[in-house]
């Protein structure tokens, strides 16, 4: 169970963290109690966070254990979002949109994804990257993930594709003090670096659900595929936490099931998934949602069923397909 959050300052928010380009408690759940003061960017003055902060963050404990993991390509000690439960009060929160990229660490060196994986990336992207640690997405923009993908994975970077990679930083991983006040200077860091492929995520207070639907309705119809919710008062931590959630629709649809996959392990004599070809023809396997019993006793090829899934891929096939309910004939 993760530790008990700080508890909020009383003052309240009245207005968002500088915009950037455009684009715990204990029971684990967000607690909207308390206000939040939203920390101006321009009280940072110097470039890198002013020299004692950029000791500080480089020499904390944290940056250590960040360089151990990359130097070993193991997963990287990140935080990691939570799903979001749709009852929470979101009081308290910073909400900024979640990209559809790559998760990435720049450790004041080298570029690495969250498995530890090197990024090859041009000299011309990272050369002029601040000297400390940076977590955040490498992004191609909104519905173009695998574009992303294919780019920051290539054994050979090409320049042309990574003019297109933007670096959207939402984390200082050895900073210290309130998830508020390190976005605030994460806006100031990337001011100073004067970088168009560094980005500095916005994050927007948000009071109340009404709120926080509107910001996700706001991301929806650009394109985007939800949103993520920051307590202001979280301190850097790893591993799944309750400072950090992804809350993102779910989107149904019908499908027409067209075979039965086996399953394994546990599964074994039972489905394993449903083979199912979509409306507009695009064939996919459904094998979460399903009960045992329906497992024991899966929709007959032919049958319409109803899944939910949260978007789809450029290829058309929906992300995170998961089986609802049989459609009823007529």
């Amino acid at each position: 169970m993760p530790d008990p959050l700080p508890d909020p300052v009383s003052e309240p928010l009245s207005e968002p963290l500088s915009a950037s380009p455009p684009d715990d408690r204990p029971d684990d759940r967000p607690d909207g109690r308390g206000r939040l003061r939203v920390i101006s960017s321009t009280a940072q003055a110097s470039p890198w966070l002013v020299c004692p902060l950029r000791r500080r963050l480089l020499g904390a404990g944290l940056g250590l254990l960040l360089t151990r993991a990359a130097q070993a390509a193991a997963p990287l000690p990140l935080m990691l979002a939570r799903e979001w439960p749709a009852d929470a009060d979101p009081a308290g929160h910073l909400v900024s949109e979640k990209f559809d990229g790559l998760r990435a660490l720049w450790d004041g060196e080298r570029l690495r994804l969250r498995s530890g994986a090197l990024v090859l990336a041009p000299d011309g992207f990272t050369r002029d990257l601040p000297p400390l640690p940076l977590d955040g997405e490498l992004w191609a923009g909104r519905g173009r993930f695998e574009e992303a993908s294919a780019t920051v994975r290539a054994a050979r970077p090409d320049a042309a594709a990574w003019r297109r990679i933007r670096f959207q930083v939402f984390e200082l991983p050895a900073g210290g003090g309130r998830y508020v006040e390190r976005a605030a200077q994460l806006q100031q860091l990337c001011a100073d670096a004067g970088l168009e492929h560094l980005v500095a995520v916005t994050q927007r207070p948000v009071q109340d659900r009404a709120g926080l639907q509107r910001c996700l309705d706001d991301v929806l119809v650009l394109g985007g595929e939800g949103v993520m919710l920051h307590h202001a008062d979280a301190p850097v931590a790893t591993g799944r936490h309750a400072g950090l959630w992804k809350h993102k629709p779910l989107h149904d649809a019908e499908a027409t099931v067209i075979a039965h996959l086996p399953g394994q392990g546990r599964l074994q004599g039972l489905l394993g998934a449903l083979q199912v070809r979509g409306d507009d023809g695009v064939v996919f396997a459904i094998g979460t949602g399903l009960s045992d019993a329906q497992r024991a006793d899966p929709p007959p090829p032919g049958s319409r069923v109803t899944y939910t899934h949260r978007g789809r891929t450029a290829a058309g096939v929906p992300r995170h397909a998961s089986f609802l309910r049989v459609r009823p004939p007529g």
